[in-house]
């Protein structure tokens, strides 16, 4: 059984047509996501090079939440693919 998976309501980022393989750059492993988990991965990534460039020291407390909710959103629908790629 497949389940259909939903972006949440609070999700303001892009939302993907397609999905595509995703590739862990440090141990080169790859997992195929479908839309839904790539848009929420791009999301996760995209705050890691937003903290990283404007310093954790300057992100606000909404965004900070964004991210950890994207974070858990992604461990609850792929456990699988957040070992593979975000852990």
């Amino acid at each position: 059984m497949n389940k259909e998976i939903k972006i949440p309501k609070w999700f303001k980022g892009e939302l993907h047509e397609e999905g595509a393989k995703v590739q862990n750059p440090f141990s080169g492993s790859t997992y195929k996501l479908n839309n839904v988990e790539l848009s929420m991965y791009d999301f996760i990534k995209g705050c890691e090079l937003v903290f990283r460039t404007v310093g954790y020291d300057r992100i606000n407390a909404q965004e900070l939440r964004d991210f950890e909710k994207a974070l858990y959103w992604f461990r609850a629908n792929n456990p699988r693919a957040y070992m593979v790629l975000l852990d």
